[in-house]
């Protein structure tokens, strides 16, 4: 059974391009901490809406990240899209 990505809850297969996103940046203290495996796409997503500080501070668990509201128009797009779906994520957008 493939894991399932905990930001857009939808199957990672094997071969789809996939990240371990660090649930507290390396930066901020984070290297060796706990990691969750999520969809490159959904990754570069967080990167691009959040600072390595806000993840740190409050968007450190997969639920709040998924709460914020920033996330929300992402996550019902991509949830209609392939769990092979690739796309440019433009850089930070905050």
């Amino acid at each position: 059974m493939d894991p399932i990505c905990p930001l857009c809850l939808r199957p990672i297969p094997e071969g789809v391009p996939q990240s371990l996103h660090h649930l507290i940046p390396k930066l901020k203290g984070g290297k060796g901490g706990p990691t969750v495996l999520v969809h490159h796409i959904c990754h570069k997503e967080i990167h691009a809406r959040f600072s390595e500080a806000e993840l740190a501070r409050q968007f450190n668990t997969p639920e709040a990240i998924r709460a914020d509201p920033r996330m929300q128009g992402f996550l019902t797009w991509v949830a209609k899209r392939p769990p092979e779906f690739l796309s440019r994520v433009p850089k930070r957008r905050r």
